[in-house]
Order: structure tokens, then sequence, then C-alpha cells
């Protein structure tokens, strides 16, 4: 079983921003919410990234540059009644790859039929143990209560112990949002739409 460890304060300095070729960013929504109802947003209590019950370093750049996200589509943030509620969840998770090593067969052409190799003679398997980072971040209906956006970004972590600066955490967040394709106010998608392949 692959080790899971839920990111504390620090640990997700650079998280996907400092990931080898980039991360995969995906986002989908829900096709019959009514998005031109949705003009304010605020945050959930607590948020996902506060399980230790106390708001982390992580916590604040993701609110910060999500606020910034959502005022430039237009969003008004609004601490007492807002019309969006914000989630975030984040991740490490240890994982290990296995390239098998291709059949070895006679290394010259006179030992065929005269003599083999010794026991285990051949290439190893290339084991690649690495970590993978996941930042997701949800947008919830917050009168039904219901997810009507998610975005998430997943790729390796190059450098866990960096992995939570503001401008790799700024970073990050804009293209998770780049897969948001609504303004405030505004029914119909304002961007294209890639949340679909």
């Amino acid at each position: 079983m692959k080790a899971l460890k839920w990111l504390a304060a620090g640990s997700m300095t650079g998280l996907l921003a400092a990931c080898a070729s980039g991360p995969t960013v995906k986002g989908d929504y829900d096709h019959q919410a009514d998005f031109a109802q949705y003009r304010s947003f605020g945050f959930m209590s607590p948020l996902g990234t506060d399980k230790a019950g106390y708001s982390t370093l992580l916590t604040e750049r993701l609110k910060t540059a999500t606020r910034g996200q959502m005022e430039m589509r237009g969003y008004v943030y609004s601490a007492t009644n807002p019309d969006l509620l914000v989630n975030f969840g984040a991740k490490l998770q240890q994982k290990t790859q296995v390239t098998p090593a291709p059949p070895m067969g006679p290394y010259y052409g006179y030992r065929t039929g005269f003599y083999g190799g010794w026991p285990g003679y051949g290439w190893g398997d290339d084991v690649y143990q690495y970590t993978e980072g996941t930042l997701n971040i949800d947008l919830v209906d917050a009168r039904r209560k219901q997810l009507v956006w998610e975005g998430v970004a997943v790729g390796e972590v190059q450098n866990p112990d960096t992995a939570g600066s503001t401008a790799s955490t700024d970073k990050a967040v804009a293209q998770i949002f780049a897969k948001y394709p609504f303004r405030a106010g505004v029914a119909a998608p304002q961007l294209p739409d890639k949340s679909k392949p």
C-alpha cells in the first residue's frame, strides 16, 4: 500500500510548480448549474488543508492566490454570505515505478549451443521512486452545498522541501484556474472550456 501524507505547513513549498515536466491539470464543472447566479465567493471553514485545526502557511498562500484568480474573473470576496465556497485539498504520495528489463539474449553469437550465462545473468528491472503531489481546488454552491467546479493538478514533486513558496503556489493555482471557463454573473463559459478532452 502506498504511503499517503496530507500536507502540513510548508511541506508543499513548490508542490506542482516544482514538477519536472509540469503538472497534469484538469477541470470539470456541473453542466446543470446556473453559473450566472454566482457573483461572490468565500472560503470553507475549515479548509481541507487545515487538518491540524489551525490555518497553515500553505492555506494562507492558497487563499491569497485563489482570491486573486477569482477577483480577476469578476467575483467579489464575501466573508459572510458568498454564492460560492472555495475548498482546497493537497497531498503528497510516495510512488514507485518499475520498468521491466528486456530479456537478455546471448551476447555473442558463438555462445549459442556451447554455453549459457550464469544464473541471474542479465539486467535488473529499473526501479524509480518519486513523490507525486496533488492539489485540488473546489468551488461549492454555498446555498445547495453542491460541488459545481473542481480543478486538479497532479505531478511529480522534485523538491518537496521547497514546494510551497508563494511564487510556486501562485503558479500552481494559476494553472488550475486556467481550466475555469466562467466569469462572475455569466452563465455561458467565457474562456475556452478545457475541462473536456
